[in-house]
């Protein structure tokens, strides 16, 4: 099959400064591990085109299809509340956009594909273990419904890579709606480049927010896209992990899928990153995390507010400081989903804290704790089931006011509360049978987590939490 792809590629068009344009490195032998048949498909893409030669060879990096125009995206970023004025793509090629029949932008980018001017000390290559590990989770991620950038391949290098010790290589095709971060816009902010930050401005709101006017505009659509999406996080148990300004994603989408992870046992202090010391990033502090990074966004876009700085930054922090009510709704909302309710009371936040603090004491599992309202089986999750008891009795008072109950209930709680999760134990089994050279356990967790809200009877061992000797307490970025 003929491999023909209609490249449209608008971040190529941006002036030199925004990139590097080189092509990726190729592989000794690329074979296809799991090729997204779906996604593809939504992107108007040749699902047997992709998995033939001509496909393998551009999702391995081996050959750059007609219209397409690899290059390395330019971008700075606070790292741990350090300033770096310099990253930038280190692994990763963008190869080109799509528009799909849909009407939708996409990026298609490789990760893993190479060195380029950014990759500092790095070899610009990846192992097979975070490949599918963000194959996994984001995929996982756009099934669970939270905004996210998407997998639309991974393939095996045959080559080596170095990192504690030799491990097989991997690229993964990555598929963004873009990839602008707020570094970014750091990037030029650093630099007092104003123009490039204009330009950028408006090629983000061409992106992601075509009805936002100006600077002003962008600035609430990402506060707004922020409190959304870090609800979604804490309404799933999930921990991003490492959410530096160049993992904050303008537009509001989960991107860059390092040392995340999914809570079993609930804890609000729960941190996975081995790279995480401080517990900067533990899950009850994305939300504040997530106004630092807004903070230096609107920061990076005050030279083109114009008029007096002072009344500029006044209203910038306004802006910014819009997310607290956002995203307050936005988690009330999730949450009351997840209880059945439809309906808002005065009350419903402290009947939702109740839980998770009774949860928390009892190091009850998130997951099934939730899915369990609708199972019948959350008092289960709980040491001493008389602290589920004592709750559960408020829980069903509210929801006599509602008049929720039986079939309508159900059918409300296992819309909101998935079935399924990636949980980290079944990962890494799933990463290490793969790299020993058995990826069935890969393919049947993606083939699950397509459809977490089901029951899928056959796959119940992929609900259990893990045992003791199970459990996953440190997660790294593999970079």
């Amino acid at each position: 099959m003929v491999l023909n792809i209609a490249f449209d590629n608008s971040y190529a068009r941006l002036p030199e400064k925004f990139h590097v344009r080189l092509d990726p490195t190729p592989v000794a032998a690329p074979r296809l591990i799991r090729l997204n048949a779906a996604l593809a498909r939504e992107m108007g893409l040749d699902v047997q085109a992709l998995a033939g030669a001509e496909g393998l060879a551009m999702l391995s990096g081996n050959a750059v299809p007609d219209g397409a125009e690899p290059l390395a995206q330019a971008y700075a970023g606070h790292q741990f509340g350090g300033f770096v004025p310099q990253l930038g793509d280190g692994r990763a090629h963008l190869l080109g956009e799509v528009v799909g029949p849909d009407g939708r932008r996409r990026d298609i980018q490789l990760k893993g594909s190479g060195r380029t001017p950014f990759s500092r000390m790095g070899d610009g290559r990846a192992w097979i273990g975070p490949v599918l590990r963000e194959y996994i989770l984001s995929e996982a991620m756009h099934a669970l419904g939270v905004p996210t950038t998407r997998a639309l391949a991974a393939v095996a290098t045959g080559e080596t890579v170095h990192r504690e010790g030799p491990r097989p290589g991997a690229v993964l095709t990555r598929v963004a709606d873009s990839h602008i971060r707020v570094g970014t816009f750091q990037y030029f902010a650093v630099r007092d480049d104003t123009e490039a930050i204009r330009t950028l401005t408006e090629h983000a709101i061409a992106r992601h927010f075509p009805a936002a006017e100006g600077p002003r505009g962008l600035l609430r659509a990402a506060v707004a896209a922020q409190a959304r999406l870090v609800a979604q996080w804490m309404a799933l148990g999930f921990i991003h992990g490492v959410m530096n300004t160049d993992n904050a994603h303008v537009g509001g989408l989960t991107i860059d899928y390092g040392p995340c992870a999914f809570m079993d046992g609930y804890h609000p202090e729960t941190v996975f990153s081995s790279i995480d010391a401080q517990g900067r990033y533990g899950y009850a502090n994305q939300p504040q995390m997530a106004v630092w990074n807004l903070a230096q966004f609107a920061t990076c876009l005050l030279p083109l507010m114009g008029g007096d700085q002072e009344a500029a930054v006044g209203e910038a922090t306004e802006m910014v400081h819009e997310f607290a009510p956002l995203y307050q709704q936005a988690w009330l909302d999730q949450f009351r989903a997840k209880l059945g309710l439809e309906r808002a009371e005065d009350g419903d936040a402290t009947l939702i804290e109740t839980l998770l603090g009774r949860m928390a004491q009892q190091r009850a599992d998130f997951t099934r704790t939730f899915r369990g309202l609708a199972d019948g089986t959350a008092r289960a999750e709980f040491a001493e089931p008389e602290a589920f008891d004592a709750w559960a009795g408020d829980w069903r008072a509210r929801l006599a006011r509602e008049g929720r109950e039986g079939a309508e209930l159900d059918a409300a709680l296992r819309t909101a509360n998935p079935a399924f999760i990636p949980r980290n134990h079944r990962v890494e089994a799933a990463i290490e049978a793969a790299a020993a050279g058995d990826e069935a356990p890969f393919n049947r967790l993606c083939e699950v987590l397509a459809r977490p809200y089901d029951d899928q009877p056959e796959a119940r061992d992929l609900r259990d939490a893990p045992r003791r000797d199970e459990a996953v307490h440190r997660t790294f970025c593999g970079t």
